[in-house]
């Protein structure tokens, strides 16, 4: 091709656009990469990568810059640059910056460079879109994007080139996702073995066996097992105890722990700046949320991205069945994490919130009452009454400001829902002396158990009618379409096809009605074998109890441990109290109430009150009595509406 002539040189001081005109006085950036600190030497690679760049460049070029990094070529191209790992090494290569300043570089007036050279075309990233963009943005600038291991030419694009060059990206590309897919089942198949991967989690200890491939265990390689730690292992059980029994939050606990570092000692981390030796919030988290203390192995929990943020549930890896031993059960696993999703955003203690500086005052039902109508729990308010030395408590919910969105979601939420604590109270009173302390309660227990047995089964009965009809419906529809075949003649085949995707359609809905048939039948053997067991009620001692009378924080702790929860519906004005029952609330009651004699039909079994077993024969040791879980609580103060007259109503 011929060049232009030498009258028009003038055109190049015109043009902005930089020219490469041959390798001679050409000025070349080298650009490099090592994937990980961990599994690869940086004082090795990258030396290779400058070594093998330069020796594929003609006579003549000069090189001027050395851009690299020590960073995964599968980051986002926005995050690419920014890793400080090469400080970690002593890399006998001079550093200019990344590859976010090579860009900015390239398309700044004072570039120091024409064209950019790498080892291999991967070496800029491992995601064909971001090879190509890293390419497009440095051939906007005008700077060509050579590879060592190509055919370099400064001329125009050739096809041939460019298919190499796509194909080398693609293949890249495919490795390391072929990669990450083989790695990803081998992690699986380690799971399922019960092998843990990575640090043992408090309370447990690694159990190391000889790394079953010889040349690894001959490096001294292992693999290792949990087994329990003497020690640390109680501590994990002391903590579950607490956030069960008691609903601690995770700084309550770890304020208990600290209290006795010898009985409780901290997790010791294995970074040595990061150790703190005490218990924290995050310390005592990672204990309550970590399945592996239910004796199943998990992996995948935290990713490897966004700094170890834990991933969702749903992508979590986990073992068939139990391969260590267990610290807690399933049961109180599940218990504990009920508790944080039910007292989330809720602190912990009796006393006043001393981190606000507007707090002037404790309320005793703080966090147990909801609003029925919007799910939120309701907050204390104080007023200060005409002629009455005391200020008057309420619990109120009210609308956000300029909050479209919850409008739009509760349309029915007026703008604040007042509800008077002293009404409350009456009504909570009545509620435990009479289901839970009096005499006639286990016949109320029993008649209610009853009563929702009934329901239940009533239920039960038209969801199988239904689904029976259900199944009738679509195999009479079947027949149907089977006589349509069998009587009408289809010369096209049209009518077969559309009956055979009818007939499809149909075995679908079939299928899942039986299904759902199938699961029905297996709830009524469920709730056939269920016995309820009414000891744990018979354990609690007779007597009266006026919440009102007791020192704030005394009653705070009563109402704690039974877990009280109070739905407040402004709409019907009633409120549904419920509680959990379990043995060592039953033992804590006899020092709060009143006592009274024990009536011989509230004795099970010819024994007293206290005679009972502590659990039901294979249950675990927090029941939930079914009888106390909903019980409506008519409330006379229909809440304040705003400017409401009367506050003291």
């Amino acid at each position: 091709m011929a060049q232009m002539p030498e009258a028009f040189g003038s055109l190049r001081s015109r043009s902005t656009r930089p020219s490469v005109r041959g390798w001679a006085g050409l000025r070349v950036a080298f650009l490099g990469r090592v994937s990980t600190k961990d599994q690869q030497d940086p004082t090795l690679s990258l030396p290779r990568q400058l070594h093998n760049a330069t020796a594929a460049l003609p006579s003549g070029v000069r090189l001027v810059a050395h851009f690299y990094d020590v960073e995964s070529g599968r980051k986002n191209l926005d995050a690419r640059g920014f890793s400080r790992a090469h400080e970690l090494f002593d890399i006998p290569v001079p550093r200019d910056g990344g590859i976010a300043d090579l860009l900015a570089e390239a398309k700044g007036l004072s570039r120091r460079f024409d064209a950019v050279i790498c080892e291999s075309i991967e070496r800029v990233a491992r995601r064909t879109y971001y090879d190509t963009r890293v390419e497009h943005e440095l051939e906007q600038a005008g700077v060509v994007l050579l590879a060592a291991d190509e055919p370099m030419t400064l001329s125009r694009l050739r096809a041939t080139t460019v298919l190499t060059r796509r194909v080398k990206q693609g293949v890249a590309e495919w490795y390391v996702l072929e990669t990450l897919e083989k790695s990803w089942d081998g992690f699986c198949e380690h799971t399922a073995q019960g092998w843990n991967v990575g640090r043992p989690p408090y309370g447990y200890l690694p159990e190391r066996i000889p790394h079953p491939v010889p040349a690894r265990r001959a490096e001294g390689r292992t693999k290792h097992r949990l087994v329990p730690d003497p020690v640390r292992a109680p501590v994990v059980r002391q903590i579950f105890a607490w956030r069960i029994a008691e609903r601690l939050g995770y700084a309550a606990i770890a304020d208990r722990l600290n209290a006795d570092l010898d009985r409780y000692p901290p997790p010791m981390h294995i970074d040595p700046r990061r150790r703190r030796d005490a218990w924290g919030r995050s310390s005592v988290r990672e204990i309550l949320v970590n399945p592996k203390y239910t004796g199943y192995m998990v992996w995948n929990r935290r990713g490897t991205k966004k700094g170890g943020a834990i991933n969702h549930p749903d992508v979590w890896v986990w073992s068939a069945e139990p391969v260590h031993p267990p610290l807690v059960s399933q049961a109180d696993f599940l218990a504990a994490a009920a508790v944080g999703v039910e007292r989330f955003g809720s602190r912990s203690g009796n006393g006043a919130n001393s981190a606000h500086p507007q707090t002037r005052r404790s309320y005793l039902l703080r966090g147990m009452v909801v609003c029925a109508l919007c799910g939120r729990r309701m907050v204390g308010k104080s007023r200060a009454a005409r002629g009455r030395p005391d200020a008057l408590l309420y619990y109120v919910c009210e609308a956000p400001r300029n909050h479209a969105d919850f409008t739009e979601r509760y349309p029915e939420h007026p703008r604040g829902i007042l509800l008077a604590e002293r009404r409350l109270l009456a009504g909570i009173n009545d509620f435990l002396n009479t289901r839970l302390l009096g005499p006639d309660r286990l016949a109320l227990l029993t008649a209610e158990i009853d009563h929702a047995a009934v329901v239940e089964q009533d239920d039960r009965v038209a969801r199988r009618a239904a689904l029976q009809r259900t199944l009738a419906d679509i195999a009479t529809r079947q027949r149907r379409l089977l006589t349509t075949l069998e009587t009408q003649d289809d010369l096209t085949g049209a009518v077969f096809s559309h009956v055979q995707q009818r007939i499809a359609e149909l075995d679908v809905q079939r299928r899942a009605a039986q299904e759902a048939l199938d699961e029905l039948d297996a709830q009524d053997a469920t709730v056939a074998a269920a016995t309820p067991d009414l000891g744990l009620l018979g354990r609690v001692p007779l007597g009266r109890l006026d919440v009102a009378d007791l020192p704030q924080a005394t009653a705070r702790r009563l109402l704690d441990a039974l877990r009280l929860r109070i739905r407040y519906d402004r709409a019907a004005n009633q409120a549904q109290a419920q509680i959990t029952l379990d043995v060592e609330t039953a033992d804590a009651l006899d020092s709060t109430i009143i006592r009274t004699d024990v009536p011989s039909e509230d004795r099970l079994h010819g024994g007293s009150a206290f005679s009972l077993p502590r659990c039901a024969p294979g249950g675990i040791r927090t029941h939930t009595v079914g009888g106390l879980s909903t019980v409506s609580l008519p409330l006379e103060y229909r809440g304040r509406q705003p400017r409401f007259a009367d506050a003291g109503s």
